[in-house]
């Protein structure tokens, strides 16, 4: 059987037409609330009868990390997607991760396609198009900027005419929605042999497991799943992180200011404090997640300012960068000289002053730490051998639906 090779794994050209789907934000508890619900009749039937166990995400436990370690087959430390966000020490200034020239490693979608393959991805945000579409001669464009869609940039024009609907909001589980949607029509029409689908994490960041609104959300994707399977499609669901409530008990957001705390310490601005979850979309997490690295001077004590760190209450990990390199799978030229974690209700901030909370109209909800790392991974296929004592991730998505599915 013909194969391709990407980043040290082999994957069987596909068999009949093949998804990955990284529903962004999915708690485990979110599926699972669903289900008891009676508001996912396709999910209820692939857990008895195909392949699920719950695996884990790549830490930082964000967005941009995960995506491309699902369509690279491998951690950050060999992609080099570490954050959304970075500190670029070379040049002395902060930017975003959304450029390719960020990436260290081919995808596997860009393999596939040049293997002959059909492939086609849909992301719910265009911050991930250019990451995921990098080097793929195929079809890739975002729900968010969905009517901008060129052939020549895209491979592929009147998307809108294709999946009849308006462009939606970019802060609305619409946007999601779109992905799926398109994905079903870009099956009936085109039928790729590969398709990736990443939606956005709106409604997680609002509503916890078993809320009306998020049952809403997985009763729609749901219905989605189950059209894809009837098409004959072979679908493995994940996630990029889970999502947990950061509250305290009077449903404040429960914030460390990292900034703040080594200003106190070390005098204004001779720290510097990276959070990773940062991008354009802040409005319902602020910018607030439960990772950060810290960026120190040479001449101080870096060891003793982590002991003062792992003081603080609600701090879980403080690393030195090799080691949080290792533990984690980092590239170690891409973070601070300290990796802070916090614990499961808490986040981290960078400033006071630098974080708008003012669109948080629910209790905060985010991500980021090694609380969020439990994630599903779902085959609407068995496995003959699941290997139940494996330590399976995310990553590990297109190796079920290539190389695994029945």
């Amino acid at each position: 059987m013909r194969q391709v090779e990407v980043n040290g794994r082999s994957y069987r050209l596909p068999a009949q037409p093949s998804v990955v789907v990284c529903v962004d934000g999915c708690e485990p508890d979110y599926i699972a609330q669903a289900v008891a619900g009676g508001h996912m009749p396709w999910m209820k039937a692939v857990l008895a009868g195909g392949t699920a166990v719950v695996a884990d995400c790549v830490i930082p436990s964000f967005t941009n990390p995960n995506n491309l370690s699902i369509v690279t087959g491998a951690p950050p430390s060999v992609h080099g997607i570490c954050g959304n966000y970075l500190y670029d020490a070379a040049n002395n200034v902060e930017v975003m991760m959304n450029d390719p020239k960020w990436l260290r490693a081919p995808t596997l979608l860009a393999a596939l396609a040049d293997a002959g393959c059909k492939v086609a991805v849909v992301t719910a945000k265009d911050k991930l198009r250019k990451l995921l579409g990098h080097g793929l001669r195929g079809v890739c464009f975002s729900a968010e900027k969905a009517d901008q869609a060129t052939l020549a940039e895209h491979g592929i024009d009147k998307v809108l005419e294709l999946v009849a609907r308006p462009v939606p909001d970019v802060y609305s589980a619409a946007l999601s929605e779109f992905v799926f949607a398109a994905g079903v029509r870009l099956m009936e029409t085109r039928r790729p042999d590969v398709m990736y689908l990443s939606t956005t994490d709106y409604v997680q960041h609002k509503y916890a497991p078993g809320t009306p609104a998020a049952n809403d959300f997985y009763r729609m994707m749901d219905g989605y799943l189950a059209a894809l399977d009837k098409l004959g499609c072979a679908i493995v669901v994940t996630a990029d992180h889970g999502m947990n409530a950061k509250t305290r008990m009077d449903a404040s957001p429960d914030v460390i200011y990292l900034q703040d705390q080594l200003d106190a310490w070390l005098g204004a601005g001779k720290a510097r404090v990276i959070l990773p979850i940062t991008d354009p979309y802040v409005v319902h997490h602020g910018a607030l997640g439960s990772f950060a690295t810290v960026y120190l001077p040479t001449h101080i004590d870096q060891a003793a300012i982590a002991s003062r760190l792992r003081a603080l209450p609600g701090i879980e990990l403080v690393l030195p960068r090799a080691e949080a390199a290792a533990r984690f799978e980092l590239p170690s030229d891409r973070i601070g000289d300290l990796v802070v974690t916090g614990e499961r209700s808490v986040v981290l901030g960078s400033a006071a002053a630098r974080h708008d909370l003012s669109g948080l109209d629910a209790p905060l909800r985010s991500h980021g730490g090694l609380s969020e790392q439990r994630v599903p991974l779902i085959m609407n296929r068995r496995v003959a051998d699941p290997e139940p004592t494996r330590r399976w991730r995310n990553f590990d998505a297109f190796d079920w639906v290539l190389n695994r599915a029945a």
